[in-house]
């Protein structure tokens, strides 16, 4: 897998680039100190993995990440912690806290291979064949699977697709966050963000930001908020 790294700072970019060299499969192939001549580079190249500072002059990492071509996955990097919900509203799929230990630069690194195979993937015949009140059935991967809803974690949308969380296995389908929504019922899911649908009935404990399931961290986007604590955490997990 390739990547670029998109920061301001030199001293910055040389500290991701040697955690990228400690890095199986991942090679670096530009590094860049603004949006402009990132911009220019992705229109020419195939890029699998951006590296991306926010806070940088003219057009800040957020805004720029809008922009970026659908098929290249982004992951932050920066010194602020207050950006982290906003991140995931733009598709990132992970948020780095400067400074960057290995450890954790290669398990954002691990998540970016999963998904980077995931667009490799054809996955035009995989859909939603049948929802009943308690179960559905989901083609994906040449297979039919029957997901009860009380066995699903929680759901993620990234990019075009859907990836069905279940105790230790995951079902990916070629549909949008929005459309599964829809099918399942209100009573037990909701959406805490752009890309995340969570399972209340499976929530371990809550903070202002995140949801905590298990050992999964879901970020709680700004716009969903109100929302999920209002009508779920204050109503209905605190009033069990």
């Amino acid at each position: 897998m390739n990547c670029i790294i998109v920061d301001d700072e030199p001293l910055a970019r040389k500290a991701i680039q040697k955690l990228v060299y400690q890095t199986e499969n991942l090679e670096s192939i530009a590094s860049f100190n603004g949006a402009d001549a990132t911009r220019e580079f992705l229109a020419k190249n195939a890029v699998d993995l951006v590296f991306l500072d926010i806070q940088m002059p003219g057009v800040n990492g957020i805004e720029f990440a809008r922009t970026i071509p659908k098929k290249t996955l982004v992951v932050f990097t920066t010194a602020f912690h207050e950006f982290a919900s906003e991140s995931y509203e733009v598709d990132a799929i992970d948020y780095l806290i400067k400074p960057v230990k290995l450890e954790r630069f290669q398990k954002a690194v691990e998540k970016a291979q999963t998904y980077c195979k995931l667009f490799h993937t054809d996955y035009t015949n995989s859909n939603i064949e049948n929802i009943t009140d308690d179960y559905i059935f989901v083609r994906a991967d040449r297979r039919m699977f029957k997901v009860h809803f009380s066995d699903i974690l929680y759901i993620e949308g990234l990019k075009d697709y859907v990836i069905i969380y279940i105790e230790n296995q995951k079902v990916i389908t070629l549909m949008n966050i929005k459309t599964i929504h829809n099918l399942i019922p209100k009573s037990s899911f909701v959406r805490v963000s752009k890309s995340y649908i969570i399972n209340v009935n499976k929530i371990d404990s809550v903070d202002n930001n995140t949801v905590y399931i298990g050992k999964n961290e879901i970020p709680i986007g700004n716009i969903y908020r109100d929302f999920f604590f209002n009508e779920f955490v204050t109503k209905k997990l605190l009033n069990k």
